[in-house]
């Protein structure tokens, strides 16, 4: 279970390189639309993770005796 702690931080690089290469790029054209949708998606995935496991193991810390 440990590899999924590690993942959410992989969407997080991910979306950090995507942000780098719109900055970089960003006066080319056309426009790097596509790094732009990437780092999103990846920040929302970032985040969907991290709550859901927060949640999940609030859960699982709550039901043990």
């Amino acid at each position: 279970m440990g590899y999924l702690n590690f993942t959410k931080y992989l969407y997080l690089l991910a979306a950090l390189f995507a942000a780098f290469d719109v900055v970089t790029h960003w006066q080319d054209n056309p426009k790097p639309w596509i790094s732009v949708g990437i780092a999103l998606v990846s920040l929302f995935l970032y985040f969907f993770r991290n709550h859901f496991g927060k949640k999940f193991k609030n859960r699982q810390n709550s039901s043990q005796p």
